[in-house]
């Protein structure tokens, strides 16, 4: 005999938690299903065990999708000062970093404890942990078969996110999902992750893993209507296999396979200007120049990568030879192999295609009553609070709606 609720919500983490919560309040009877021991692993490590909860300044620009329009309808009604509202009422001590990035003080477990709280006062159930075996339309409704019974529901709502970080359960559920009942996928793929290059061509800067420092980094068109490709100002981090940090990451939703990405080492200095113009004062070895404004490992590093001698006295060099390191300085360009994978990403770009969904309710369109929202979505949120302001904003209107 099949239990009777108004909703199932699959997927207890931030969009789905949102969402059960707006709709047990609004008197529906909701039921949250996961397959998971422990609640809301991902936001449970999320910004260092902090909860990089929102972004001040989250708008439809901070987000990737085939359809850059679809994220404005939820993300004008449901604003990170919405949620800042809600963290305020439970006294969750937070503080702002740089660009607008809201952290818990304490512990990311302060969110998980709230939206179970809101949970819990819209009278919502549970079953966790507990798999579904299968989702089936059946008149009006929906049959939803899970190792805790069956369930009988008017909605059902797939929160089950996207495929990065596959240790702490991530799958493709929601995907598969939608493919059964027949909508279109926008390709998934990671994002928000560390890239990689060929061994040998990375060689020359094994040795400088570990080494962090402001850069700016681009890649893909900039210019015109059609412009595709984006630029940031953040950290840099080399690693073993590649590159790494915020800049990376953020540059990373952005790439695409194939194609170079080009990192300003310096963006503050045009260095073959500043090398050319010190050639008749400066007395230093050009490792020692360059150590003044770069990590003296890195400095050395990019040298012997470019072929230059770090003990050649600057006022000996040509100044082609200058114009040559300032541009590898300025304007390293580098093309990487791929990326770390769904193990590193701490985001899914693409997902079902919101061509499929309706941008005021997140239904799907064809099929009455069946819901997308959060990371399963084709929409993607750049790295500081973005992706969580989307599942608080995805998770709300479909709560509204359902």
């Amino acid at each position: 005999m099949a239990e009777q609720f108004d909703v199932v919500v699959i997927g207890a983490g931030a969009a789905g938690m949102m969402c059960a919560a707006a709709a047990g309040q609004r008197g529906k009877r909701v039921v949250l299903v996961d397959h998971a021991e422990k609640l809301a692993e991902k936001i449970r490590i999320s910004g260092g065990g902090r909860c990089n909860f929102t972004n001040i300044n989250a708008g439809p620009a901070n987000f990737l999708s085939e359809n850059p329009h679809f994220a404005k309808s939820a993300l004008s009604r449901y604003t990170p000062q919405d949620f800042l509202a809600l963290v305020k009422k439970y006294r969750i001590a937070h503080h702002e970093k740089h660009r607008g990035q809201l952290f818990c003080d304490d512990s990311a477990e302060q969110i998980i404890d709230m939206l179970k709280a809101e949970c819990n006062s819209g009278n919502v159930r549970w079953r966790m942990p507990a798999t579904v075996q299968g989702v089936a339309r059946e008149g009006e409704r929906f049959l939803v078969q899970t190792s805790a019974g069956l369930i009988n529901a008017a909605s059902v709502v797939i929160a089950t996110g996207g495929l990065s970080i596959p240790k702490i359960g991530a799958t493709d559920f929601g995907y598969r999902i939608a493919r059964q009942f027949d909508l279109a996928i926008v390709e998934p793929r990671p994002a928000l992750v560390p890239l990689t290059f060929d061994a040998q061509q990375w060689q020359p800067f094994v040795p400088l893993a570990g080494v962090s420092l402001e850069v700016d980094v681009e890649t893909g068109t900039l210019k015109g209507r059609k412009a595709t490709g984006a630029r940031f100002r953040e950290d840099l981090l080399f690693t073993h296999r590649g590159l790494s940090g915020p800049a990376i990451l953020q540059i990373s939703s952005f790439w695409q396979p194939g194609t170079p990405i080009t990192i300003n080492l310096l963006p503050e200095l045009d260095v073959a200007a500043t090398l050319i113009e010190g050639k008749g004062t400066i007395k230093k070895h050009l490792g020692n120049v360059l150590a003044q404004w770069l990590p003296a490992r890195l400095a050395d590093g990019l040298l012997q990568a470019h072929g230059f001698n770090a003990d050649a006295r600057l006022a000996d060099l040509p100044d082609a030879q200058l114009r040559r390191l300032g541009q590898a300085i300025n304007a390293w360009t580098i093309t990487p192999n791929g990326s770390e994978g769904y193990r590193k990403a701490e985001v899914t770009r693409g997902g079902v295609d919101t061509k499929e969904l309706s941008q005021q309710t997140m239904m799907a369109n064809k099929v009455p009553g069946l819901y997308f929202i959060g990371e399963s979505v084709d929409v993607t949120g750049w790295l500081g609070g973005y992706n969580f302001q989307w599942a608080w904003a995805s998770g709300m209107a479909a709560g509204l709606s359902v």
